[in-house]
């Protein structure tokens, strides 16, 4: 065996997983080539671990981000879309800046968000990359998946795209030529035969991604594009339903609401994943849990863009699979998978009790138990691998990839928590990650990447941010 861990100590242990088993009564996590080969307590270390002093912190499983735009962050608070809802900004942010990212500009985005997200407690990434274009003269998803291996994260890319051009976009000083339908099918079946990985623990996997399946492909090759998905074993994602005007659309152009035109169109199951879903109906809602069909919460992003609020909490209810994103920064103005559960913990309790009513005509107060702590972190854990199918991956148990963020909560923050182990949701902030661990490798100690000079990172970012300015 090689990689030799022990973690000594801890005070509290979150698995990731549900029901009972969500906490950890060990205080001990022994690690062997990159897997989780035994949880306990008073564990001795064995000739040749390297032991990790974990006295007085808490230990979560590294979350899994199930929908990100990396490209994104360079363009945090672009004033002229922060006051804006989803489809001006649209055209105001993404649409006007994404001619203007060529390859370097690309990986160093990329570098900067995968960062954030690690220092956050992040190890598995799903990058939803949209920026396809013929003769665009180089590879942007060679350069996503080279960034994500360099920093030694999980990686999938959702590679998006599409074959017509939306009204959104009709704007020729912005406009991106359409890939053709067989370029599309083809490049993805490239990307999966070097990159897609199955079996457990993977390091790297491909989705097929039309950017918004409504309206980024034609109607009759929807159908067409889920097939070679599964005939390639890829699985499918897109947007969908995040504002009211996907069902005026569907409503206007198809006679039906957006998930049942997917479920038309063979776009739901559990091998899909869809992001936002902040407007559903109830029929809509159970389409998704009955087919097993993924949701991607994202909601700082839908909060910022008045999206609305997805119902989450019911689609758990009904047995449905959610996961968590932190979606682009340029619609969150940050990566960071730690604020986005908390924020998600606190909104759906908000949105519960704004929809309460007083006594007699109502039942008063109420909404406090719509999310537990556990559930969000099972959400932005074991259900985003569940959601991404990176199986083995997501929960701290013995057989499961050693993927582990440990948290010093030694900032006054957190002084005078009757309950350690949710600190990190509850408090919020961000504690001292003391470690972070993806397959047993050490990718954050003490605060710090190893190998990443943040000083230089963030001249870099600034400089580049100038350039895009007058660029643009």
């Amino acid at each position: 065996m090689t990689n030799l861990i022990l973690i000594k100590d801890a005070h509290s242990i979150l698995t990731g997983a549900r029901g009972d088993a969500a906490r950890s009564t060990a205080s001990d996590v022994r690690i062997a080539d990159g897997v989780i080969t035994q949880m306990g307590k008073g564990l001795r270390p064995l000739p040749g671990e390297r032991v990790l002093n974990a006295r007085d912190c808490v230990i979560y499983p590294g979350w899994v981000n199930t929908h990100h735009h990396l490209f994104q962050s360079l363009l945090k608070g672009v004033p002229a879309g922060i006051n804006l809802t989803l489809s001006p900004w649209l055209q105001a942010v993404p649409f006007i800046y994404r001619r203007a990212f060529n390859e370097d500009r690309l990986r160093l985005a990329a570098r900067i968000g995968i960062v954030e997200l690690m220092l956050s407690g992040c190890t598995t990434i799903a990058d939803h990359h949209y920026i396809y274009y013929p003769n665009m003269g180089y590879d942007a998803s060679a350069a996503l998946f080279e960034e994500a291996d360099k920093l030694g994260v999980r990686f999938m890319l959702q590679r998006g795209g599409g074959t017509v051009t939306r009204k959104l976009e009709a704007d020729r000083s912005t406009y991106v030529e359409p890939e053709t339908l067989d370029g599309m099918l083809a490049d993805v079946q490239r990307l999966a035969s070097r990159y897609h990985q199955g079996g457990p623990r993977p390091r790297t996997r491909v989705a097929l991604a039309p950017t918004t399946a409504t309206v980024s492909v034609a109607r009759g090759e929807l159908r067409e594009v889920a097939r070679a998905a599964r005939a390639m074993n890829v699985p499918l994602h897109t947007h969908m339903s995040e504002t009211v005007s996907f069902m005026e659309h569907c409503r206007a152009e198809f006679g039906c609401l957006p998930i049942e035109f997917l479920a038309e169109h063979e776009w739901l199951g559990p091998d899909v994943s869809l992001a936002h879903l902040t407007h559903l109906t109830d029929a809509e809602l159970r389409l998704l849990a009955h087919s097993g069909t993924g949701m991607a919460h994202c909601p700082q992003s839908n909060a910022r863009l008045a999206d609305g609020v997805a119902r989450a909490p019911d689609l758990h209810r009904l047995g449905g699979a959610v996961s968590i994103g932190v979606d682009g920064a340029a619609s969150n103005e940050a990566a960071d998978m730690l604020s986005e559960v908390h924020f998600c913990w606190l909104m759906h309790r908000a949105h519960a009790g704004a929809a309460t009513r007083p006594r007699p005509d109502g039942d008063g107060e109420a909404g406090a138990d719509s999310v537990s702590v556990e559930q969000v972190v099972n959400w932005a854990s074991e259900g985003g691998a569940r959601v991404l199918g990176f199986d083995g991956v997501g929960t701290l148990q013995v057989g499961q990839a050693a993927d582990l963020a440990v948290y010093d909560l030694d900032s006054p923050r957190y002084f005078g928590l009757h309950d350690m182990a949710i600190g990190p949701v509850v408090a919020a902030g961000r504690p001292r990650l003391k470690w972070l661990l993806a397959g047993g490798r050490v990718l954050v100690e003490d605060d710090a990447i190893p190998g990443v000079d943040m000083a230089a990172l963030r001249a870099e970012a600034s400089a580049d941010v100038q350039r895009l300015m007058q660029q643009v």
